[in-house]
């Protein structure tokens, strides 16, 4: 393993501790955590989701975080309030375990911008 994979592992690990603080509960893999900015990114507060609504909660989550590389880019919201992405560029091409990664650091890159997680307080 490189020296920049077990940082993210790291890194990674902190940041599911810190979540658990956050929350209450640590969660169990990077969809969980996929989820969790979707819901928090729709802004309705936390409620019973159907099966369809938890896969487009995680849609969500994922074009978030890939935002920050510019691929995914927020068209704006339906009647409903739901977000809505349009992809900008096309991904590469990555096996799953490169796909993981990807995420894994656009989902810290989220957290230090949106919740300071990185604070004291967050990162136990």
């Amino acid at each position: 393993m490189f020296k920049r994979d077990l940082e993210l592992e790291r890194t990674w690990s902190a940041l599911l501790l810190g979540i658990e603080g956050m929350v209450g509960k640590k969660p169990k893999d990077l969809n969980s955590v996929l989820f969790l900015i979707g819901v928090q990114e729709l802004g309705k507060g936390n409620r019973v989701f159907s099966k369809e609504e938890k896969q487009d909660l995680m849609h969500i989550g994922i074009c978030k975080v890939l935002s920050y590389s510019g691929y995914y880019e927020l068209e704006g919201q339906d009647k409903d309030g739901w977000p809505h992405w349009k992809l900008i560029k096309k991904l590469p091409h990555f096996d799953l375990l490169e796909q993981e990664k990807l995420l894994r650091m656009h989902v810290i890159e989220y957290f230090e911008k949106e919740f300071d997680w990185t604070k004291p307080e967050h990162n136990p």
